[in-house]
């Protein structure tokens, strides 16, 4: 089980954290070459073989994360084609970098919003992106698909994902 402290693989050229899991010497023995930074607060790792960009964004349901899915998801094809490995972190490895490592994965790997949310979940379980942001994805899928497999559904504290309701099912609504 994954936890906030632990990289996560989700592909053989793709990983996902919190910042907390991030040292020199983790880096190197996954073989990370790239990494995306997807926060305002979190200085970038300085390392000589190691590529760090930015993609500067508050954790907020009102961050356009969206104007970043094409350009990271991108990034992360364009250093798999070549060998590499790409590491996208933001504080906990829970929103902003889950949600990036969903549109990557829904443009190059050819899933669903739902599918790649699961194939995520099952790789790190402590995901759970903001309901802003997936109203984003939800709105990418629609765009690269041109359908939705994700709706957003009311519940006791608004609108959520349906993939959220689904996994509470057991808890009394």
């Amino acid at each position: 089980m994954a936890s906030f402290s632990e990289i996560s693989q989700i592909t053989e050229s793709l990983y996902l954290s919190g910042a907390s899991a991030i040292t020199a010497n983790r880096l190197r023995s996954s073989g990370i070459t790239h990494v995306i930074n997807c926060t305002l607060e979190v200085p970038d790792v300085y390392l000589d073989d190691i590529d760090v960009v930015r993609v500067p964004m508050e954790d907020s349901p009102n961050s356009k994360l969206y104007t970043y899915f094409d350009k990271a998801a991108d990034r992360i094809q364009q250093v798999a084609a070549v060998g590499g490995k790409t590491l996208v972190h933001c504080v906990a490895g829970v929103s902003r970098s889950t949600s990036i490592c969903l549109a990557y994965l829904m443009k190059y790997r050819g899933m669903t919003l739902i599918d790649a949310y699961r194939f995520v979940k099952k790789a790190r379980p402590v995901i759970r992106p903001n309901v802003g942001f997936f109203k984003q994805l939800i709105e990418y899928e629609k765009k690269l698909y041109n359908q939705n497999t994700v709706t957003m559904v009311n519940s006791p504290v608004g609108m959520v994902p349906s993939v959220y309701k689904e996994e509470t099912s057991q808890l009394i609504w």
